[in-house]
């Protein structure tokens, strides 16, 4: 992991991708979103997504386990060099995930500022977005990170 001084607006970073299948879409939605068009490929059809479709949150959980393994492999990283380890918005589902459909995950820092509260360390917001093999945006939404400062900065 980088320090907060050295993050820039626009750096991005590649998450990883996750194909959603219909077995596992319906058993995360037998659980979580029991809706029709998340479990049933005929009710599905006749709904206004047309076609068995993942639930916005089985989405969310996708880039949330990418994001978290990116994560570990970045504290490894940082212990290996005996370095110390270290509220979503605008989030939106703007198209549904079919079964099939591969979506590749990304978060891109769209804003950064030194933290007040916490001398030496800043905030950083990272644009997340899910993308389909089709180029189309199916997720997006803004978070929120502490990252620390390099020693000594102002």
């Amino acid at each position: 992991m980088r320090y907060f001084d050295d993050i820039t607006i626009g750096d991005r970073i590649e998450l990883g991708t996750h194909t959603f299948t219909a077995d596992a879409i319906k058993t995360f939605a037998a659980q979580y979103d029991p809706q029709p068009f998340h479990m049933d490929e005929a009710a599905a059809a006749k709904s206004h997504f047309g076609a068995l479709c993942a639930s916005g949150w089985h989405t969310v959980a996708a880039w949330m386990n990418l994001r978290v393994q990116y994560g570990k492999r970045e504290d490894a990283e940082r212990a290996a060099r005996g370095e110390v380890i270290a509220k979503l918005r605008e989030l939106k589902w703007l198209k549904p995930v079919y079964v099939g459909d591969t979506i590749s995950y990304a978060s891109e820092i769209v804003e950064r500022r030194v933290t007040k509260s916490r001398p030496g360390w800043g905030i950083v917001f990272a644009r997340n977005t899910g993308t389909n093999q089709k180029g189309e945006l199916v997720l997006s939404f803004i978070g929120p990170g502490f990252v620390e400062r390099q020693p000594g900065a102002a």
